[in-house]
């Protein structure tokens, strides 16, 4: 039950002490974006917000408040899909997502004036931050993965995704290496950082597990100080927009 202002990283060692675990050099540490969003602070409140005419279009169009989606709208650069229910979005920071990822499961709200929560501002740099604090308070190079939740365009159901990472290669280009007959990898690269989050997300659950924080011990990561940027696919090589 995170609040804004909490410190991730002293939750996360009191965590692992009431786990009996500690961390070693190379672990990765996957946290929910809720915890995050909710540490930062990153709450809108619907009576505070007046929707424009486009939110009321596409409140229309989807069944769903204006004010909601004024708020999906400040965070998005563009609409790409809606139906009612759903409205797929580019979100400001660059990945498609469904309803901007703003999320009103598993917070706390009141009724007068419900809340919505909004994914973090820079999730690679929350991402970065709490390493460095980790690092500093624990002296061990841990690293970081936040996930989400999304789904896909080309199959049913959830799974989680990485939208901010920090201490490793997010995706590994193995275009060059050879496969089992010695053939030269000509397109492979490596989502590392989904896989990691995908893992994560089915030991989290999606209901009222409360298990926003998942260690993984013995992955083979490859040290980079870059993000999570080389997950987003460019706009022309996007075949489903």
């Amino acid at each position: 039950m995170v609040e804004p202002g909490d410190d991730l990283a002293e939750l996360i060692i009191v965590a692992l002490a009431a786990s009996e675990q500690s961390l070693q050099d190379g672990d990765v540490l996957v946290l929910a974006q809720k915890i995050v969003s909710k540490a930062e602070g990153r709450y809108a409140y619907l009576n505070d917000i007046e929707p424009s005419v486009q939110a009321r279009e596409l409140a229309e169009q989807c069944d769903k408040d204006p004010r909601h989606m004024q708020v999906l709208l400040n965070e998005s650069r563009e609409v790409i899909r809606q139906r009612p229910g759903v409205v797929i979005v580019e979100h400001v920071l660059g990945y498609v997502h469904a309803n901007a990822g703003i999320d009103r499961s598993n917070i706390s709200s009141d009724d007068d004036n419900p809340r919505l929560l909004l994914l973090p501002e820079s999730p690679d740099r929350s991402a970065a931050q709490l390493r460095d604090v980790l690092q500093m308070r624990l002296g061990v190079a841990v690293n970081i993965v936040i996930n989400d939740s999304a789904g896909r365009a080309w199959r049913n159901g959830t799974l989680g995704f990485a939208i901010g990472t920090a201490g490793f290669e997010a995706l590994e280009n193995r275009v060059g290496e050879k496969d089992l007959y010695g053939r030269p990898l000509e397109i492979t690269e490596v989502a590392v950082a989904d896989e990691l989050a995908a893992a994560a997300s089915f030991v989290m659950g999606q209901g009222d597990e409360a298990l926003p924080l998942v260690l993984i011990r013995g992955a083979k990561l490859r040290p980079s100080a870059n993000g999570s940027g080389a997950l987003i696919r460019d706009r022309e090589k996007d075949m489903f927009r």
